[in-house]
């Protein structure tokens, strides 16, 4: 800490032609960035003959203000080591101007909302909503990657900017996978890589829809997907999912009645409920759309883990003009924030221009380091380890449930996904959960009107056996004590 803030430079304003002495001006100085809070108690001051060489003065001046400092109680030296600020300020110091804090913001703004998890404290149990187990992470094939990529001889065209779509040797990898595993006739040029799934839902619902437009959503359904449809004026309409899916028959009557721009679906393994969209609603799904001439929004976030008899493709691989959205972050680990979309050429080259108003590119690093995982298989290799271990979660996870929880809730096998949808005959709140030491997710919000029939989203892939049970174990300790009182 100490090594960091002393590589930057201390920013003071001193006037020469002042009757003021320089090194009372320094000190002054100094003594007002303590007061506004943006020089700490304990933080380092830069070398007298440092500080003397960015002011422009002799460093005389400067010891002579440190001195006062010394005297006033506002720094301490420590020998061989340097000045600091005091720890022990003067007791009269008030704070000159502070950031706002609270409702104390002197203009208007829009706020908006995270998705937060309960907060159980420490010793808690948390089940996420689906994260993959960052442990299995391929790290030091990445770390590999990323030496051999510094030490090309020609690393520095790494360093400038790239293609508003994304880096191409990244794009034709994606196309490759695209194509071979999941059916799409997609080419790099209708393929624009982003920082996540969620900023290419975001640029696709900003590209596609205008003020007024109306755009259907599942309900229940992805909450921070109709936040980004609302924000982008559209008027939501709400159709409802049952264990075939999106209700396609309610949608086509809602189509009957006026013109809608946009359909968001989670076909493969629905968020949140994990149910696959069956065959016949899926052709369904598209004839309305050549019918009534609005857009799929196809939201893939997880199909590499399906784990039913049958491989479904996705929805793309029938329509190339289905918008398609997908991610390398849960395949890989969160913290790889590489997403992408495809769709017709137009529309995607207008996704990349908005693109590069709000980002001009990605981590061109990253990507390229990626693109060669996938191009060495290591991606591939990485995705059948990963996905063997989350099958065996997966019947752990439901053994555990039937052992623990099968007399309370209604226990159903996803057929894919890291997370089962557990619907409850006893309503149980997740401050009910924090209080036996369990971490969830509200799935109030995921219903459209912010309420629905009770249930629990439970995450399984980043928990240890032992972490499974141990939840379970306090779930259901939650709903008999919830049963007692009742």
């Amino acid at each position: 800490m100490v090594q960091s803030l002393r590589s930057w430079k201390l920013q003071l304003v001193l006037d020469f032609r002042s009757h003021t002495a320089v090194f009372l001006q320094i000190a002054d100085g100094i003594i007002a960035e303590i007061r506004k809070g943006r020089l700490q108690p304990g933080m380092p001051l830069p070398g007298s003959r440092v500080l003397a060489g960015d002011l422009g003065v002799n460093r005389k001046t400067v010891v002579l203000a440190y001195e006062e400092l010394l005297a006033g109680g506002w720094a301490e030296s420590s020998s061989r080591k340097g000045t600091f600020v005091s720890r022990t300020l003067p007791d009269w110091v008030l704070p000159e101007e502070q950031p706002s804090a609270g409702n104390a913001v002197p203009f208007a703004f829009n706020a908006f909302e995270t998705l937060p998890l309960s907060d159980a404290g420490r010793g808690s149990i948390v089940f996420d909503d689906g994260l993959p187990d960052v442990k299995l992470a391929p790290l030091d094939e990445l770390a590999r990657a990323y030496r051999r990529i510094f030490r090309q001889k020609a690393r520095w065209r790494m360093m400038g900017y790239g293609h508003e779509k994304g880096e191409p040797k990244l794009r034709e990898a994606l196309t490759r996978m695209l194509r071979l595993e999941r059916g799409l006739q997609t080419v790099p040029e209708n393929l624009c890589v982003t920082r996540g799934s969620q900023m290419a839902l975001y640029l696709a619902a900003m590209t596609l829809v205008c003020p007024g437009d109306r755009v259907v959503v599942e309900d229940p359904g992805y909450s921070p997907a109709r936040e980004v449809f609302r924000q982008a004026g559209a008027v939501l309409i709400p159709v409802a999912v049952d264990a075939s899916g999106i209700r396609t028959d309610d949608l086509e009557s809602i189509c009957r009645q006026g013109p809608i721009k946009a359909v968001y679906v989670t076909p493969h393994h629905q968020f949140p409920t994990t149910v696959s969209l069956k065959a016949d609603r899926r052709m369904h799904l598209l004839r309305l759309s050549r019918q009534y001439g609005f857009a799929v929004v196809e939201d893939d976030y997880d199909y590499e883990y399906h784990f039913g008899l049958r491989s479904v493709l996705p929805l793309a691989s029938l329509d190339p003009d289905v918008i398609y959205i997908g991610s390398l972050s849960k395949l890989i680990a969160p913290a790889v924030r590489i997403g992408y979309l495809t769709g017709p050429v137009p529309f995607v080259d207008a996704v990349a221009a908005l693109r590069m108003r709000i980002d001009r590119q990605g981590d061109t690093i990253m990507e390229n380091a990626v693109a060669e995982l996938m191009d060495e298989g290591i991606v591939s290799r990485h995705t059948r380890k990963a996905f063997s271990v989350y099958s065996r979660k997966r019947s752990r996870m439901e053994a555990l449930l039937h052992q623990y929880l099968g007399d309370q809730v209604m226990v159903g096998r996803p057929e894919g996904g890291l997370a089962f949808w557990v619907p409850l005959r006893t309503p149980l709140s997740v401050d009910d959960l924090a209080r036996a030491g369990v971490q969830v997710i509200d799935t109030r919000r995921f219903w459209f009107s912010g309420d629905g029939p009770p249930a629990l989203r439970l995450g399984y892939a980043s928990l240890t056996d032992t972490e499974l049970e141990d939840g379970l174990r306090r779930i259901a300790l939650a709903l008999s004590a919830k049963d007692r009182k009742s």
